[in-house]
């Protein structure tokens, strides 16, 4: 019987983690991916062209390099996207084929320099704003792009990178004006919502996939990582509202809490003697080193009277002890949050990551209290009564 629920359980989460490789929807519709193919031919055409007339002229330098056709794709399928815009674009490139070249003159092996040459691209690329992902392959074919490429030298950056870079900008900036895109990206500006408007509406998924497919250009955003963003933002801001509620001011207190040497029948009665569902577990300092829930006891308890009513077919070796402790089945370390700290900020660990149960503890890490979605919701009407 156990061995078939474990297998179940495992199949359940094999199934689980498979179903994320499947792709999400495109709100896209076939007018916006025929105008981004279109664009995309475009760009590379002109800046093939472009780059022959260079190479016709005596000027030796590659006809096109690989990652223009990735930032190809960026610039006129995803012009919404930050990675797309001009500067990360322009930016990434430059900074990227600089690195590359400087690590493939200064590393001989070249694995060691391709090794070091994306990182340090990616660094700059973060710490000057210009986050542009086909910058990466800039730089790796500045270290492996053979001897043509290694004879420019610095010169790789100019011709082909720049200028190339420039020619698929301006082809970019001209065909969105032509079609009626926005390019550079400008960000929408939403309705400022006065205290008036404050009327909570629930915004559902299709609301959401609507709205994308008004936009009627693709979002490097998810359907769902946009309705968690959201669903988090109104909590955060609904959060806020209440200003400087602290944890200390909703907890529950004093902490009901068990040394870790507390037995499973003992700890079973404190549950149901106050009517909780968990209990912090505590050293001899205060300190908290773990917490039990009604769940873990119960459901060793079910097992011990169980296996206590097979005992004769199951065999002594099978029968849990009654006199268990705590600290055999406590979950360790449980996250716990200061009296001082602002509930705003713990709002979210309650609607995001599945707490329920949060120990309160005092600067020096003592239990003082316990904090229940209960006692969040209890303390943010009073509060809310209060300056109403």
């Amino acid at each position: 019987m156990q061995a078939a629920t474990l297998r179940q359980a495992w199949e359940y989460r094999m199934i689980h983690w498979l179903s994320r490789f499947v792709p999400s929807p495109i709100s896209v519709n076939w007018s916006e991916r025929i105008r981004s193919c279109v664009g995309v031919s475009i760009g590379i055409t002109v800046t093939a062209l472009t780059m022959r007339s260079f190479t016709q002229s005596g000027v030796l330098v590659p006809f096109l390099v690989a990652p223009m056709g990735a930032s190809a794709v960026l610039l006129f399928a995803v012009p919404a996207s930050p990675i797309a815009q001009p500067w990360s674009f322009i930016g990434g490139n430059l900074i990227s084929a600089t690195i590359g070249v400087a690590c493939s003159q200064s590393i001989s092996d070249q694995v060691l320099a391709a090794a070091a040459a994306v990182p340090i691209a990616l660094c700059a690329m973060f710490s000057l704003r210009c986050m542009h992902p086909p910058s990466g392959a800039v730089a790796l074919t500045a270290v492996l792009g053979g001897p043509g490429i290694h004879s420019l030298g610095y010169g790789f950056v100019f011709a082909p990178v720049a200028v190339q870079s420039l020619i698929m900008l301006v082809c970019a900036i001209i065909y969105h004006a032509l079609t009626g895109h926005r390019y550079p990206h400008a960000s929408h500006k939403g309705t400022v919502i006065n205290d008036v408007d404050r009327s909570r509406r629930e915004i559902s998924r299709v609301d959401l996939e609507s709205a994308v497919r008004r936009r009627g250009e693709l979002l490097d955003i998810g359907t769902d990582d946009l309705a968690s963003l959201l669903e988090e933002a109104q909590m955060l801001a609904y959060a806020r509202s209440f200003g400087e509620l602290t944890c200390g001011d909703v907890m529950s207190r004093p902490a009901v809490c068990i040394p870790a040497k507390t037995s499973l029948n003992e700890a079973r009665d404190i549950l149901l003697r106050h009517r909780i569902k968990a209990l912090p577990v505590t050293d001899g300092s205060k300190q908290v080193i773990g917490i039990v829930t009604w769940a873990d006891v119960y459901g060793r308890v079910e097992t011990v009277s169980l296996a206590e009513a097979c005992n004769s077919c199951l065999g002594p070796w099978t029968v849990p002890s009654q006199e268990t402790r705590v600290d055999s089945l406590m979950t360790a370390r449980p996250e716990t949050v200061e009296a001082k700290t602002l509930l705003m900020t713990v709002v979210p660990m309650f609607a995001k990551h599945g707490h329920h149960h949060i120990p309160v503890v005092d600067s020096q890490g003592r239990l003082v209290g316990m904090m229940t979605q209960a006692d969040v919701i209890s303390g943010l009407y009073h509060h809310s009564q209060a300056f109403a």
